[in-house]
């Protein structure tokens, strides 16, 4: 299981997710090999790929939003230091 905290609010662009639950809040990829980025709360920058039907699961925390996946979602994932 996959887990990063972010202070920034992320929008997810709706040709590549799907939003498949409010509460608590999940969204879907639509497509094969979707690349998100994020910065996390100690500013490190994370690409993920997900493949077709990878799931990213976000709970709003005290400032802060706590995103969650399975790693079997993920197809390849890097940090701006060249790991994950």
């Amino acid at each position: 299981m996959g887990l990063l905290y972010t202070k920034f609010y992320m929008d997810f662009d709706s040709a590549d997710w799907n939003q498949i639950s409010n509460d608590p809040i999940v969204f879907q990829t639509s497509k094969k090999n979707v690349l998100l980025e994020i910065e996390d709360t100690s500013h490190r920058s994370y690409k993920l790929n997900f493949k077709q039907g990878g799931k990213i699961n976000m709970f709003r925390v005290t400032g802060k939003f706590r995103l969650t996946w399975d790693d079997d979602d993920i197809s390849n994932a890097k940090n701006n230091l060249g790991g994950l």
